[in-house]
């Protein structure tokens, strides 16, 4: 199974990974990072803060974009190379995230994609935003 060659990848070529966050998705995040914020696991704490009850951790949601990425586009032997991200919005328990990758730049003689990627709620809401600079899978 391998992804895209630089070769097979064009200018605005995009792909998405749709998923639901359910409260186990956080604690579970919790587990596997380390991080126990009670923003994000502790309801009484959350009811106190701008947010009023429990976020998601803004890692997780990025990662969905890690799914994208070495999945579909360029997708599996895709090495991650950079990552900027702006958090925009609260991910909630419930919330359905859309994570999106764009190709915007191809550097075919360094092997390097430049994505534009981004994080969407069943609103429509932009929740997170950035860039990534990946190196697609080479031919084997």
């Amino acid at each position: 199974m391998s992804g895209k060659t630089i070769g097979e990848i064009e200018i605005c070529d995009s792909a998405e990974f749709t998923k639901t966050v359910a409260e186990s998705d956080i604690y579970l995040y919790a587990g596997v990072s380390g991080d126990f914020n009670p923003a994000h696991i502790n309801e009484e704490y959350a009811k106190k803060t701008f947010f009023k009850t429990r976020i998601a951790h803004g890692m997780l949601s990025a990662s969905f974009i890690s799914t994208v990425i070495a999945m579909k586009l360029p997708g599996p032997g895709t090495i991650y190379l950079d990552q900027s991200l702006k958090f925009l919005a609260p991910v909630r328990i419930g919330d359905t995230i859309t994570a999106r990758a764009e190709v915007i730049e191809i550097m075919a003689s360094k092997n390097k994609v430049r994505l534009e990627t981004t994080c969407v709620n069943q609103d429509g809401i932009r929740v997170l935003e950035g860039e990534a600079v990946v190196s697609p899978p080479k031919l084997m």
